[in-house]
């Protein structure tokens, strides 16, 4: 007998993670799968993105390519750098995404973070979310250059002149480091990492299955409380 996932108010979901990681567009898929795994007892769920930089010193536009990037800022070897990219293509080809290094333009994200605050005003962050992360990873767009970002705002029906303005006045850099400093205090050093209704944490891009158990576990929690 399947179980009635009976919540009253939506299960919220935190996620820290960075537009550059690669393992972060995995785990939205995942997420996604866990939650459609569910199907018709699936609880209505809440997810808000938060910023976390992976590498903050990287310069808006960085001359190399990804295996270059990987192997100066890890410290290892270019043939191991192009394995670690062949792993996660791979991985990511089995989550439905089509990752292309070869076209990938690395960059900072604190533009692209900023934007998502300013997308989250608007009603818009997890649309903006998507679309950053397929124009980063499969379109070989430049997420750290402003005009490209606001032409990416606009795809998700945000307004240009606005996006480009907060842009510009960096309206939103204070949000985007008040979420790096919530993720020290929770101890998170690596993306993506999922909260659960503020009670469990999940670290990495684990299998769908893995969100199925946990959404499952705290509508439980939740039924149970209400008895």
């Amino acid at each position: 007998m399947a179980l009635a996932l009976t919540v009253t108010t939506p299960i919220k979901i935190d996620i820290w993670s960075d537009i550059a990681c690669p393992w972060c567009y995995i785990g939205k898929r995942h997420l996604e799968g866990g939650i459609a795994a569910l199907g018709a007892d699936a609880p209505d769920v809440e997810i808000e993105y938060h910023s976390f930089e992976l590498a903050p010193d990287t310069p808006v536009d960085f001359e190399g390519s990804e295996v270059d990037f990987l192997a100066g800022h890890k410290g290892i070897p270019v043939e191991q750098a192009r394995e670690m990219i062949e792993r996660v293509t791979g991985v990511a080809a089995q989550a439905g995404l089509d990752y292309d290094y070869d076209a990938l333009q690395h960059t900072k994200t604190l533009k692209a973070h900023e934007l998502l605050h300013f997308a989250k005003e608007h009603g818009r962050q997890l649309e903006l979310s998507e679309r950053l992360f397929r124009a980063y990873f499969t379109e070989g767009r430049h997420v750290g250059r402003p005009e490209e970002l606001v032409e990416l705002a606009v795809e998700v029906g945000l307004d240009a002149d606005a996006a480009r303005d907060a842009l510009r006045t960096g309206r939103y850099a204070a949000a985007v480091e008040a979420d790096i400093a919530q993720a020290g205090a929770y101890g998170i050093n690596g993306v993506p990492f999922f909260v659960f209704d503020g009670k469990y944490g999940v670290s990495g891009a684990q299998p769908a299955q893995v969100f199925s158990q946990v959404l499952a576990q705290l509508a439980g929690e939740r039924d149970g409380a209400a008895a």
